[in-house]
């Protein structure tokens, strides 16, 4: 393929337009593996970069999505050869590298990790970054003490794609999964995922006092602000919160009593610049224990590549539930 097609974002007089362009292999970011895509997916990330509503991008043009899978066309590293079926999350594509909405990809090999058993490359981005995160958090919860008779876990944003994908997750190791959302209509769905019990966002009282009642021994937080606030305040002792999304508010206002009283621990989750070590563990628990059950509910759309502009503005309003794939290639 001399030629191909790539949704690329672009800066022209301090605006973001974005657009598919025609390139070639010369035109894309310097990488020693190159991958033909197969699918990628949609993420609020690449919402915000794509709109210019968020300022994600380090330099411009670059080519959109922060996540793909495919195929290996050519490697000079020796661990992918072509023909294998790979994947790729965040590792700064579409950051500061040109990224995954695009026929054609051209990749460091650190970043590329070969397809675990039982995932394909259609599954693999059902997945993708969101899946990653929530695997991650929750391993990194267990490895600080983290297990199902401890108590119930609570997932914040839970109709968002890592939201909806923890849920499965937790619930498929025996966690007690308690949900919370502002979306009355999405309580079925959320239940169908795994959660014991939905709360309503709007109905929660936050309190004011620097500890509350405990409810909970764990937490998956991807609003911040209030949400996250209150949940210091309302777990039990030596309880984790594995802090992701800042979808309310990137403030944090509590106090150290928590932390001293109660022993619990905030765990930060920063998915797209963990090392490869950590990937392959991750990913092959994705795979087996870690293994979501409701993949097939999770995943609200497949759309062609062509139908990638059109999809960015309802993750920007925030009416997105699940996750949505984008088949680029054949």
């Amino acid at each position: 393929m001399n030629s191909f097609k790539a949704f690329r974002i672009h800066e022209v007089d301090k605006k973001i337009v974005a657009r598919f362009d025609t390139l070639t292999l010369a035109d894309l970011s310097p990488g020693n593996v190159v991958v033909r895509v197969m699918y990628s997916d949609i993420n609020y990330k690449d919402a915000l970069a794509a709109t210019g509503a968020g300022r994600i991008l380090r330099r411009y043009p670059l080519v959109g999505g922060i996540d793909l899978a495919g195929v290996v066309e050519t490697s000079e590293d020796p661990r992918h050869k072509p023909g294998d079926h790979v994947l790729v999350t965040g590792c700064g594509l579409s950051e500061n590298h040109d990224g995954g909405y695009s026929e054609m990809a051209r990749l460091n090999g650190e970043w590329v990790i070969g397809m675990p058993a039982g995932l394909g490359t259609f599954r693999a981005m059902s997945l993708g970054t969101a899946g990653f995160t929530a695997a991650l958090a929750i391993h990194k919860m267990e490895h600080n003490g983290q297990s199902p008779d401890k108590g119930p876990v609570v997932v914040t944003g839970a109709t968002g794609g890592v939201g909806s994908i923890a849920i499965d997750m937790l619930a498929g190791r025996g966690y007690e999964v308690i949900a919370v959302t502002g979306k009355e209509s999405t309580v079925e769905y959320l239940k169908s995922l795994g959660a014991a019990k939905v709360l309503m966002r709007q109905s929660i009282d936050y309190g004011k006092r620097p500890l509350e009642s405990a409810q909970f021994a764990g937490a998956i937080d991807n609003v911040g602000g209030d949400m996250l606030t209150w949940l210091t305040r309302s777990m039990h002792d030596g309880g984790n919160i594995a802090s992701i999304g800042m979808a309310g508010s990137i403030d944090l206002k509590t106090t150290v009593m928590p932390f001293i009283i109660r022993g619990v621990n905030l765990l930060g989750i920063n998915s797209a610049a963990q090392l490869r070590p950590m990937r392959l563990v991750v990913w092959n628990r994705i795979a087996g224990d870690l293994k979501p059950r409701h993949l097939d509910k999770i995943v609200s759309a497949t759309i062609p590549f062509d139908q990638l502009p059109q999809a960015f503005d309802a993750y920007i309003k925030g009416t997105v539930t699940g996750r949505t794939v984008v088949k680029i290639g054949a």
